[in-house]
């Protein structure tokens, strides 16, 4: 009993500098949908349109968002480089926070090149909170 108990826990042991740039990886997915939704905004025209002023701040805060999602997925992609291998963290307990399957999926199957979420396709599944 207390083997497979040990095996089912060390099964998602993984490499911290791994689990890193799936992070890195789903932030350049964030920073990419935030700017698909830009263009969509700045078009936008009609009675329901914010004023010209209030219109460009709320495109600065998108923009800004980008830039951050950005800049927090180069930070830790920098830091990334300089843990060794060596180092394992068990990401189960995290995992199991993640409420949305494709990036419960991509975070855990070890995927990290081009974009966890099916870009080009039409939206599917998603939470309201």
């Amino acid at each position: 009993m207390q083997a497979e108990y040990l095996s089912a826990a060390t099964a998602m042991e993984e490499a911290l500098p791994d689990v890193l740039m799936r992070i890195v990886s789903e932030l350049h997915d964030v920073a990419y949908l935030i700017e698909r939704i830009e263009p969509q905004l700045a078009g936008l025209h009609g009675d329901a349109v914010l004023d010209a002023a209030e219109r460009m701040m709320v495109l600065q805060g998108i923009d800004l968002a980008v830039q951050k999602t950005r800049g927090i997925a180069e930070f830790i992609d920098t830091i990334t480089a300089s843990i060794p291998d060596s180092w394992i963290v068990d990401v189960t307990t995290a995992l199991n926070l993640v409420k949305l399957a494709d990036m419960q999926k991509a975070l855990s199957n070890g995927m990290r090149h081009g974009h966890s979420q099916p870009l080009g396709k039409a939206a599917g599944d998603f939470e309201a909170f």
